[in-house]
């Protein structure tokens, strides 16, 4: 996945996107066929099924009614889009509204979910629906991977001698579930935390629009992390990777990095990438080049 998105093979999971607080954030993991959010819908993005919008700030969710549309115009399936149950009218109606501009409305599959909703993307593949804490109505998505293996008791048993049993209606497989993804989208500390769909994802991915010591009253006034929430927080998860996104202009990358490299352990640290940086998986004859950074402009 080419053009401007920013790419990251982090294990067997390949994650691209592109997330600049108050600009714009979508993040896609292609393999899985989900994006979270939208953004501005970028081109490589189309070919994905289903979109996980975590809520309607237009940096998330301006490119929503142009996705759906440019889908139809190449002749693909009409998009599915997960989202918080208090913006499926307003997205409806926002489609019905294109649609009299346009002259034609846009076909489209728009589910609401609350905390706790499942929805399955395709067999042995689930959407976890969370509450985050945010100022407007917003959902977290863990994309689950489930699986049923043979219970341990039953291991040494042949086919036949199974098939006996299943047929008798014994249970002789158990139910695992294997967090994959998990994008908590904008948001401040909450129960969110305690959830086993955040705690043991291989891969989180987590928003830090706040760094400098004196901005902690702004994190929490609009109801997003600040870096020493983010280091706190990352510390008692047991997931293989973690993806920060949102940085702001504010901020550049090589500060972000060095900020939150200090608050958190070593081990932690070596886990980290920051979505937006384009060195991470550079070649090694650019390692020593400095990495790139999101120009920080004033303060609004």
């Amino acid at each position: 996945m080419g053009g401007r998105l920013v790419e990251h093979l982090l294990g067997d999971i390949r994650i691209c996107g592109y997330s600049v607080a108050g600009e714009e954030t979508v993040v896609a993991a292609p393999e899985l066929n989900v994006c979270f959010d939208i953004g501005k819908a970028p081109g490589e993005i189309l070919n994905i099924d289903h979109v996980l919008l975590s809520h309607g700030h237009m940096d998330h969710a301006a490119g929503l009614a142009y996705y759906l549309s440019q889908r139809n115009f190449v002749g693909i399936a009409p998009g599915c889009v997960l989202a918080p149950k208090a913006l499926v009218q307003p997205i409806r109606e926002l489609l019905r509204v294109w649609g009299m501009i346009e002259g034609h409305e846009t076909p489209a599959r728009i589910v609401g979910l609350s905390g706790g909703d499942r929805y399955e993307i395709r067999r042995g593949l689930v959407v976890h629906a969370f509450e985050v804490n945010h100022r407007v109505p917003a959902l977290g998505f863990g994309v689950v991977d489930v699986r049923h293996k043979l219970k341990p008791e039953y291991a040494g048993l042949s086919g036949p001698e199974l098939v006996a049993l299943k047929k008798k209606g014994v249970e002789i497989e158990h139910k695992v579930e294997v967090p994959l993804v998990t994008f908590c989208g904008d948001t401040a500390e909450g129960a969110w935390q305690n959830l086993e769909v955040v705690h043991k994802a291989k891969v989180l991915i987590l928003e830090c629009s706040f760094f400098e010591a004196d901005h902690v009253k702004r994190a929490r006034a609009g109801y997003h992390l600040h870096v020493r929430d983010v280091a706190r927080i990352l510390g008692e998860m047991e997931c293989e990777h973690f993806v920060i996104t949102h940085l702001s202009r504010r901020t550049s990358l090589r500060e972000a990095k060095a900020t939150l490299t200090k608050l958190v352990s070593p081990q932690v640290a070596e886990k980290i990438t920051f979505l937006m940086d384009r060195r991470k998986n550079a070649p090694p004859h650019l390692d020593s080049r400095k990495p790139e950074a999101v120009q920080p402009i004033p303060p609004p």
